[in-house]
C-alpha cells in the first residue's frame, strides 16, 4: 500500500487488515472460513423444509441425496471443527494476552455474518416459532392450540412431535413472531432471515453485558466475551439454529449486569422482558432482590446511617420488582391479546428424550440394567425419576436461593448454579440449554484447567446432534467421535500442537495465565 493511500484508508480498515495478519487472525479467518463452510454445507446437510422450491430452482436438489448428501454433511463437520479449533486457539490467545477485547470484538460480526444466510442448523425449531406466529397471525391462541390447526406451508416443516404441541414461550416471543408471519406471509425463507434479525440485538446484550459482568465479579473481560460469545455452541446452534435463548439470555446478562451497576429497576424490567420470552430467565430475579438489598446495606454504612430493617428492605426491594416484572408481563400479554397459557404449556418439553436429562440418563440406566427381568418399563421409570428430579430441583433452588444471599458474588453464583441446576435435573435438555449458566458464570475468575474443562464440554454439546436436528448421542461411532474432538479442543486451550503432528514438543500456555482481569 502506497503511502498516499494509506492516507485515505480509515484507521479502523487499517487496525483490521493489521490485525488479520497476525496469529488471532489467522485464527479468526479460520472461524469465518468454518462459518462459511457451514452455511454452504446446510444447504444439503442443515435443517432444510421437506419441499425446497429454491435448491429445486437452482438445481441443487441433489445436495439433499446420497452423495450430495454425504458431501454436504462433510463440509459442515469440518467447518464446525475449523470454528471449534479456531475458538480454542483464540482462547489460547486471550489466555496470553496476545488478543484483547477490542479483537475479539471485531470477530463476533466476521463470524457471525456467514451463519445469517444458513438454513436452520441442528434444530427446526425455527419453522416452529414461524407456525407459531401463524397461529397468532390467523386467530388461533397459540396457548390452547398447536399449529396443527392451521394448516399450510409453515405447518408442513415443522417436526412432528410438535405439531401439537402449545407455545411454551411468552407473549414478547408471539409478538415478534407474529410480526415477521405478517410481513413475510408463507415463505419461509423470508421468514427464516427475519427471525435471526430479530436475534441480533441479544448477541449485541452479550457482547455488552458480559464484559461488564466481568469487571464486576473479577473476571477478564476479554476471556468472559471468548468464552460465553465466540463460543462455537453458542454462535451455531443460536445464530445458526435460530433459537429465542439468544434473545433471553442477551436480556437477561444485561439486566444482571444493570442491577450490578445499581441500575436495579432498569435490570429487572430486561429481565422480565427475557422471561417473556422464555420463563427461564425468571430464576434470575430472586437472586436481584438480594443484589439490591446489599446494595441498600452498603449505601447506609457508606452514608453513616443505621442498616435498613431487613424485612422492610426485602418488602421494597421485591415489591418493586414484583411490580416491574407484573408491568412487563401483563403489558406484553395485553398487547399480544393472549393470557398466561404459556405457563402451563412448558411441561410440552417433556416429550424429549435424551440422556443429556439426568432423570432420562437414569431411567435408561435402570431399564437397561432391569429390562432382562422385569421387562421394558422406561416411561413407568422415567414419570418416577422425574418426579424426583423435580422434588430435588425445587430444594435446591429454595436452598442456594437462602444460601447466596450475602455479597454480589455470591447472588450471581446462585444464578449459575440454580440454572445449572435446572438444565441437569429438567425433565427434557439441549445442548444450547447450556449456553444459559455460561452466559453468567463466563463473567468469573476462571483458572485455564477450568477453560479447558469448559471448552471440552462446549465442544462435546456441539457436537453430539447432527445438523439436520436429529440426535447423535445414540450411535457410539458419533459420541466416540465427539469424545475425542472434544478432548483436543480442550487441550488445544492449553498446547498449540497437543497431537504433536509437527513433531515438536508442544508450546504450552504458561501456568501462572488465568482468566482475572487485567
Amino acid at each position: 500500500m502506497t503511502p498516499s493511500a494509506a492516507a485515505t484508508t480509515p484507521a479502523w480498515h487499517r487496525r483490521a487488515a493489521d490485525f488479520l495478519r497476525t496469529p488471532e487472525g489467522h485464527s479468526a479467518l479460520l472461524g469465518f472460513l468454518g462459518a462459511a463452510m457451514i452455511m454452504f454445507g446446510g444447504f444439503g446437510a442443515g435443517s432444510v423444509r421437506r419441499e425446497d422450491p429454491l435448491l429445486e430452482s437452482m438445481h441443487l436438489s441433489w445436495l439433499r441425496f446420497g452423495h450430495g448428501s454425504i458431501l454436504s454433511a462433510a463440509i459442515v463437520w469440518i467447518g464446525v471443527l475449523c470454528m471449534i479449533g479456531a475458538w480454542a486457539r483464540l482462547g489460547r490467545s486471550a489466555l496470553r494476552g496476545d488478543v484483547g477485547l477490542r479483537g475479539l470484538r471485531f470477530i463476533v460480526p466476521l463470524w457471525t455474518f456467514p451463519l445469517l444466510f444458513a438454513v436452520p442448523m441442528f434444530s427446526r425449531d425455527a419453522y416452529s416459532y414461524l407456525a407459531q406466529g401463524a397461529l397468532l397471525r390467523d386467530g388461533f391462541d397459540p396457548y390452547e392450540v398447536g399449529p396443527v390447526v392451521n394448516p399450510g406451508i409453515l405447518l408442513d416443516n415443522v417436526s412432528n412431535v410438535w405439531t401439537t404441541t402449545t407455545t411454551p414461550y411468552g407473549p414478547v416471543h408471539l409478538l415478534l413472531t407474529d410480526a415477521i408471519v405478517r410481513l413475510t406471509g408463507d415463505n419461509v425463507i423470508a421468514g427464516t432471515m427475519l427471525l435471526r434479525i430479530t436475534m441480533l440485538p441479544g448477541l449485541a446484550l452479550m457482547v455488552w453485558g458480559v464484559p461488564h459482568l466481568a469487571r464486576k465479579l473479577g473476571g477478564n473481560p476479554a476471556i468472559a466475551l471468548w468464552l460465553a460469545v465466540l463460543n462455537p455452541l453458542v454462535l451455531i446452534h443460536l445464530i445458526g439454529g435460530v433459537h429465542n435463548e439468544m434473545l433471553m439470555v442477551g436480556l437477561m446478562v444485561a439486566g444482571i449486569a444493570l442491577a450490578l451497576e445499581r441500575k436495579h429497576m432498569f435490570g429487572i424490567g430486561l429481565i422480565a422482558f427475557a422471561v417473556a420470552i422464555k420463563a427461564t430467565a425468571g430464576v434470575a430475579l430472586p437472586f436481584i432482590v438480594w443484589i439490591w438489598m446489599i446494595h441498600e446495606r452498603e449505601d447506609a454504612a457508606a452514608q453513616g446511617t443505621e442498616a435498613p430493617n431487613p424485612i422492610r428492605s426485602f418488602i421494597k426491594t421485591a415489591g418493586s420488582g414484583f411490580a416491574m416484572f407484573v408491568v412487563v408481563l401483563g403489558s406484553t400479554s395485553l398487547i399480544a391479546g393472549v393470557g398466561l397459557g404459556w405457563t402451563t404449556a412448558l411441561s410440552g418439553s417433556n416429550k424429549i428424550i435424551n440422556w443429556l436429562s439426568l432423570p432420562t440418563l437414569v431411567a435408561e440406566l435402570s431399564t437397561a440394567a432391569t429390562s432382562w427381568l422385569t421387562g421394558n418399563h422406561f416411561d413407568d421409570i422415567l414419570q418416577v425419576t422425574r418426579l424426583v428430579s423435580a422434588v430435588v430441583l425445587i430444594g435446591i433452588i429454595a436452598f442456594v436461593w437462602w444460601r447466596f444471599r450475602t455479597t454480589e458474588r455470591d447472588a450471581v453464583m446462585g444464578i449459575v448454579i440454580v440454572m445449572v441446576a435446572i438444565v441437569i435435573l429438567s425433565p427434557a435438555a439441549l445442548p444450547w440449554y447450556y449456553s444459559w449458566p455460561l452466559a453468567v458464570a463466563a463473567g468469573f475468575a476462571l483458572s485455564p484447567t477450568t477453560l479447558a474443562i469448559l471448552v471440552g464440554l462446549s465442544s462435546w454439546l456441539m457436537l453430539i446432534f447432527q445438523p439436520d436436528g436429529s440426535i447423535g448421542m445414540y450411535s457410539f461411532p458419533h459420541v466416540v467421535l465427539a469424545t475425542f474432538a472434544s478432548v483436543v479442543a480442550a487441550m488445544t486451550l492449553r498446547t498449540e500442537d497437543p497431537l504433536r503432528l509437527r513433531g515438536h514438543a508442544p508450546e504450552k500456555v504458561p501456568a501462572e495465565a488465568t482468566s482475572t482481569a487485567r
